[in-house]
């Protein structure tokens, strides 16, 4: 789906104005979920095209749509050295969850050479006996990641263990209605939080397996995984392994800064050095980018298949896509362009690249 709202500033200060975001009466609760301000129906409601496949009615009667998300997993980490350890393998702060209101991080793990290896989430959960921190990553890797955090914990103070007890969530709005609906029962959702993204992408909600997402969001739906990762693809926000190739992908090209997911004052991390040069070069010829295809291609597209101007010249590569969206990691010199590429049967279709909501608006592309 295409729902686009954005966060007051003292939750996640972004810059722009938006829909507002704000937190339920019940302040005092840390694991109270957030509700919207409404706007206008025109404001929020996605052209058709763009992502959205739910019918009209049920547009009118639901607010919220809540998608499990398979494709991704949970792990648990315990013990006192948590934080150091995460620290020194990830791009972003971990000092930063102990913060008041900081619940949730995007962040990246690299290789030594600066390289993007897994796109991860973690959350701060607090429980009766201590603390935890969840990582969430892609599915597919589980059993890597597990490895990778094993392989550097070396004598540290840290359990990991996947969360099978656990399912993960997200949650969009879709508003019309005046009134915003409650949250209900709180204490059911250990983590219920902002997507640390961006806000375009709703609010992440973490719960037992034998509890139904739409008995904690009142007015809600359970959607099609598909809708999700259209919206994903509509506003250029990449996720898993197929957008983000371990040991290809680059993280300040992954737009890695713009999803608040890495801290250029924390110290060393794996991979630190490239990232930092390059950043502090100011240099960043390629950024990954929404696209819309001319046409959805039958018989899909290579991994990494080259993406060429109409003059013939090389403007970048295709990462992944559902239909007629996708995400391409382009040269910004040719990023408003009408580029080519071709299906794996040898047929060519074009394309064109967006700047998202979301990005800096004094972003240049030259």
């Amino acid at each position: 789906m295409g729902t686009l709202f954005r966060a007051r500033a003292a939750l996640r200060p972004r810059g722009f104005p938006g829909v507002l975001l704000r937190p339920s009466p019940s302040d005092a609760d840390p694991h109270r979920c957030a509700v919207l301000t409404p706007v206008p129906k025109a404001a929020l409601l996605p052209k058709r095209g763009h992502g959205s496949h739910v019918a009209d009615g049920a547009r009118d009667q639901l607010n919220y749509v809540c998608y499990s998300l398979p494709h991704r997993t949970l792990l648990r980490l315990e013990g006192q050295d948590t934080s150091s350890f995460l620290q020194g393998i990830i791009t972003n702060d971990t000092g930063l969850l102990a913060e008041p209101g900081q619940r949730a991080m995007y962040s990246h793990m690299l290789n030594v050479q600066g390289r993007t290896l897994y796109d991860i989430i973690l959350y701060s959960l607090k429980h009766a006996t201590g603390s935890s921190i969840l990582l969430e990553c892609d599915s597919a890797v589980k059993d890597s990641i597990m490895k990778h955090l094993k392989v550097y914990k070396i004598r540290r103070k840290v359990t990991i263990s996947p969360c099978v007890d656990l399912s993960l969530w997200a949650v969009l709005p879709r508003l019309k209605n005046s009134e915003v609906p409650d949250i209900l029962s709180p204490e059911k959702a250990p983590i219920c939080v902002t997507d640390p993204r961006t806000e375009l992408m709703g609010w992440r909600l973490v719960l037992d397996n034998e509890v139904d997402p739409q008995t904690i969001i009142a007015s809600c739906q359970q959607g099609d995984i598909e809708e999700y990762h259209r919206h994903r693809y509509s506003i250029g926000l990449p996720e898993g392994v197929k957008d983000l190739p371990p040991e290809v992908a680059l993280p300040l090209e992954s737009n890695l800064v713009y999803m608040e997911g890495i801290s250029f004052s924390k110290g060393c991390y794996i991979g630190q050095e490239l990232t930092a040069r390059t950043h502090h070069t100011g240099v960043v010829r390629k950024r990954l980018m929404p696209v819309r295809l001319s046409s959805a291609l039958a018989q899909g597209v290579a991994e990494g298949a080259s993406l060429q101007t109409q003059a013939g010249k090389a403007a970048g590569k295709h990462r992944a896509g559902l239909g007629e969206l996708g995400l391409s990691l382009i040269r910004l010199a040719h990023a408003k362009e009408v580029l080519s590429l071709k299906s794996s049967d040898g047929s060519s279709v074009n394309l064109e690249a967006s700047v998202p909501e979301w990005w800096p608006q004094d972003l240049k592309l030259k």
